[in-house]
């Protein structure tokens, strides 16, 4: 890469709804952006970059929750084999190449004990919160969020989740 290229965002990403046994959701305040709560979100750093594992490394990132292989909170990793495609917001297509206008979202769910310590980065998040998921769903700025949050509990108990 030279000094005058730009890395830009690959359009497939993750969103992942952080929650207790109890459905209380983790909500996290981006630093970039005044009153913007969300899940962990981020983009694969490469193409083959599987979509598991960018969600693995987002949570670590954004939370410093440990979810990766051999962790106790591995396996509570759940892919829920849903995808969104949603336009890019104006404000944050910059980061794309030149003509990319939609993002390819897939969603995933991991469930902590209650009390599960959070380290944000500063960089990315100023606060956190925990809300039972009816109040996370109305609390997240973005719709595909939203959504995420009222599955919950559906996906919670049909044996499609543990």
């Amino acid at each position: 890469m030279t000094a005058t290229s730009q890395a830009f965002k690959i359009p497939q990403s993750v969103l992942v709804v952080i929650h207790t046994p109890a459905l209380e959701v983790l909500l996290i305040k981006r630093a970039d952006a005044a009153d913007f709560w969300q899940s962990v979100t981020g983009s694969k750093d490469r193409l083959d970059e599987s979509f598991s594992e960018t969600a693995r490394r987002e949570v670590m990132e954004e939370t410093g929750i440990d979810c990766r292989p051999g962790s106790r909170l591995a396996d509570p990793l759940q892919d829920w084999d849903l995808e969104n495609i949603y336009e890019i917001y104006p404000r944050w297509r910059h980061r794309y190449a030149p003509g990319v206008t939609h993002n390819t979202e897939h969603l995933f769910a991991l469930q902590v004990p209650a009390g599960t310590p959070v380290r944000l980065n500063p960089r990315e998040h100023t606060a956190y919160r925990w809300l039972p998921w009816r109040d996370a769903a109305a609390a997240c700025y973005s719709p595909s969020n939203a959504e995420a949050c009222l599955l919950l509990p559906r996906l919670a108990f049909t044996g499609r989740y543990p």
